[in-house]
């Protein structure tokens, strides 16, 4: 069954609604801060997966409208980002992108040590390392023919993709967990809800807040996303097989970032705050509900058990990183406990599962303006970066071990 855009959008729509239900009324969930597309994206996978594996119906969604809306959370991440506020990043940025590609060393070195000991291919271990984990479906897909060309891997492109979309419910399902230990420690109680509270630059660290946007808001501010996604497809188009070439959402995000800047600082207009991040978050809810209704599960369940050892330790080794490495590098406080969070969404899966994850936290304890402005700049272009970096030393290594 094919589902249209208006059909894709309305199966999200409800996914987000049943997400919000279930954890409002679940304590567990919310006690352990799982996001709530996370929660109603998973069930309805699960559920489309009985149906496939009991009588072979099988969905598909317009994957269009999800690469849109993640389009439209990175621009509008990139037209909340004012330079007054980005040059605060400073040494905290470098230290957490410090962090990141000490673990996608860790999850490399793990995922052939696990292959070795288990006696599969090294290459397997390194798909079921930071290619799928920290680099995500894009960057899986993208070197699976690199592999199959390479070492003659059968069903890299398959294995690729269910190596990734474990790391994405696992990373969207750790977080809390792991922020919420952190918390205990740091004995952190919930902030008591304001809705009478003015800080914009809340507005993505606590999405339940009341904003007020007007219409006209609303119209500059999707004239402006509507831009950004244009001039984003259209660098991206330019610089496809050059040394330049980035990730379109990377595109979007910087394009974003001198709209902001150029209309804030030159032309002295105040650009809507408010509903630039409701829309970033619409954005952003949509995204995970329809990546998540979109999983086929059933090919979690064809991975080679040896594979899903591998995962089911890289999982651990990001808990216990996120703990003891990120909490304690990026200071030992609030902020540490948020950027912990943000790391096993990003870690494991995706940045947006990442942001997610922080809003969770923020939602109820308070919010974390650091974390916000570091992990999307992070998850969406250094991050890749490094990773291509480091892939091509490892890929080194299991050549060598050919």
């Amino acid at each position: 069954m094919n589902f249209n855009t208006y059909e894709t959008l309305a199966l999200a729509g409800f996914v987000l609604l049943l997400g919000y239900f279930l954890v409002k009324r679940i304590s567990v969930l919310k006690n352990y801060n799982i996001p709530e597309p996370v929660v109603g994206g998973f069930l309805v996978a699960i559920a489309l997966t009985v149906l496939y594996q009991g009588w072979g119906i099988s969905f598909t969604f317009d994957t269009n409208l999800q690469t849109a809306m993640m389009l439209v959370f990175f621009s509008s991440i990139g037209l909340s980002a004012n330079f007054a506020r980005l040059v605060k990043g400073g040494k905290p940025l470098i230290i957490f992108v410090i962090a990141a590609a000490i673990l996608i060393a860790l999850q490399n070195i793990l995922g052939i040590a696990g292959s070795l000991l288990l006696n599969i291919d090294p290459a397997y271990g390194l798909i079921a390392g930071s290619v799928t984990l920290t680099g995500g479906h894009g960057t899986g897909a993208a070197w699976a023919k690199t592999f199959t060309e390479t070492f003659g891997l059968q069903g890299a492109t398959e294995l690729a993709m269910a190596c990734a979309t474990f790391g994405l419910v696992s990373g969207g399902v750790i977080g809390g967990p792991v922020a919420r230990h952190l918390l205990k420690k740091m004995r952190r109680d919930e902030s008591p809800e304001n809705d009478e509270q003015s800080d914009i630059q809340e507005a993505f660290e606590h999405p339940t807040f009341q904003r007020k946007i007007t219409t006209r808001s609303l119209i500059e501010t999707i004239t402006m996303l509507v831009c950004c996604l244009l001039v984003g497809q259209f660098l991206d188009a330019q610089t496809k097989g050059t040394a330049l070439a980035l990730p379109t959402f990377v595109w979007c995000l910087f394009t974003g970032v001198i709209i902001r800047n150029t209309l804030t600082h030159v032309f002295k207009f105040n650009v809507a705050d408010s509903a630039v991040d409701v829309l970033g978050n619409v954005g952003l809810s949509l995204f995970l509900a329809i990546a998540l209704m979109s999983l086929k599960l059933w090919q979690l369940a064809e991975l080679a058990l040896p594979v899903m050892i591998i995962l089911a330790v890289q999982v651990v080794l990001m808990a216990a990183f996120a703990i003891y490495v990120t909490y304690r590098m990026m200071g030992k406080d609030y902020d540490a406990v948020v950027l912990s969070a943000g790391h096993c969404g990003f870690g494991l899966g995706a940045t947006p599962t990442a942001v997610a994850n922080m809003q969770a936290i923020t939602s109820r304890f308070g919010p974390s303006h650091k974390a916000f402005l570091i992990v999307p700049m992070v998850g969406a272009f250094f991050i890749d970066l490094v990773n291509a970096a480091l892939l091509k030393v490892f890929m080194v290594v299991v050549t060598a071990l050919h």
